[in-house]
């Protein structure tokens, strides 16, 4: 049966992305043999109520906290946690020698030739593609994630971990790591740093720049625009990517140039407000309204939000081109968005009653700060970005993006 993300549930959206992928993944062989070079390294498979892959820090004797919330599960997925830990540097590596495996073990699926009897045979042979594509599914899963992670890993960027309260802090604050936002900015592009700022001015309100005042807020809302968030980054990067394509090329749509924008704006100082005013029509922002009723009001945020080139670059697209771009391309992506968030919140208790509406007397309420709430969104963002160059990296070497 497939399940949807009670993150998306909540946002109302007509179609939810992260409700899209069915996770009734089959159990996995008994052994598996993974390759990395001329070294094979036995997987003895785990049942779901086993241990898990944690990636640890080796050096700590496993007493240091995980360097990802998501554990991953397949043979692939512990054997690129264990690469992680102690030679991150070989993950593209050891990626690349995945994929191969995965396309070979495709490639021999497809030329294997129906049975032409009717009846159990047929069902039997259906019945066993279908598990070998479902752990196919999940391996590329799990390599997503390794390879976002490594992102982080070599940006120097720490993941933020499981939201739990904090032993060391009396308040019950959840937010106890560090704001690294320097780091965060820097693998941005400027102008896509720009349209960041105004995500944050949308969600924190006339809050954007305090960082000690403490909110406490549902853990759902705060999924929700962790979520949202990366959501958000993704579809930044790839409108990002295409933006920067566009201006080396010298064929960005007249009118988009940052000279021609000031001046623009020295002539008529009313183009920030009636700009902004369309395109908040054209894009409601489902996060300023979720945190409504959190602990903080998002009121107030319109003044955060200023014109940039690439968000009138956005503005410049038709209707089709922009909900392409707003799309996330693969189930495998989508999971990964709902997983990750999973392991960092927790999967809610939340009831969907006969009338269709969200129960949430059960939600946990927690506590951070302002500067919490902001490292969280970058985070967000950032992991939605990375979330977008893993996407199309693997695609390029293993295709399953459908166009």
């Amino acid at each position: 049966m497939a399940r949807r993300c009670i993150y998306c549930i909540c946002f109302g959206y007509t179609i939810c992305w992260v409700s899209l992928l069915t996770v009734a993944y089959q159990r996995q062989q008994s052994i598996s043999r993974v390759k990395l070079g001329k070294r094979k390294v036995n997987f003895v498979n785990r049942k779901c109520t086993s241990i898990r892959a944690s990636m640890q820090s080796s050096d700590s004797g496993g007493s240091a906290a995980p360097i990802a919330p998501l554990q991953l599960e397949s043979p692939i997925g512990q054997f690129l946690s264990q690469i992680l830990i102690s030679h991150p540097h070989l993950v593209p590596a050891a990626v690349e020698q995945q994929l191969e495996q995965l396309q070979t073990d495709r490639d021999a699926d497809k030329e294997k030739e129906e049975p032409s009897a009717s009846g159990t045979d047929l069902v039997l042979y259906r019945r066993i593609a279908e598990v070998k594509a479902n752990e196919r599914r999940k391996a590329l899963e799990e390599i997503f994630y390794a390879l976002v992670v490594q992102k982080f890993m070599d940006a120097n960027v720490s993941l933020i971990p499981t939201i739990v309260p904090s032993s060391s802090d009396n308040s019950g604050r959840v937010d106890t790591w560090p704001t690294q936002e320097g780091k965060l900015e820097s693998l941005h592009s400027s102008e896509a740093y720009e349209m960041i700022q105004s995500h944050l001015a949308l969600i924190l309100g006339n809050r954007l720049r305090d960082s000690t005042s403490i909110a406490q807020i549902s853990k759902l809302r705060a999924g929700q625009v962790y979520a949202a968030s990366v959501m958000y980054g993704y579809f930044l990067k790839r409108v990002d990517q295409r933006f920067q394509l566009e201006k080396t090329m010298k064929n960005l749509p007249q009118g988009i140039d940052n000279e021609e924008i000031k001046i623009q704006q020295e002539r008529n100082p009313s183009v920030e407000s009636s700009d902004e005013s369309s395109f908040q029509n054209a894009q409601p922002h489902p996060e300023a309204s979720s945190l409504s009723g959190g602990g903080f009001s998002a009121g107030g945020f319109r003044p955060g939000i200023k014109p940039s080139r690439l968000r009138t670059y956005v503005m410049s697209f038709d209707g089709e081109t922009l909900q392409r771009c707003a799309t996330i391309r693969s189930k495998e992506a989508v999971s990964i968005i709902e997983k990750h968030t999973e392991a960092l919140f927790g999967r809610p208790e939340i009831v969907i009653t006969p009338d269709g509406t969200v129960d949430t007397s059960k939600d946990e309420l927690i506590k951070i700060s302002f500067g919490g709430l902001r490292r969280l969104v970058l985070e967000a963002v950032t992991f939605g970005s990375f979330l977008w160059d893993v996407e199309s990296y693997v695609d390029s070497r293993y295709h399953f993006v459908a166009n």
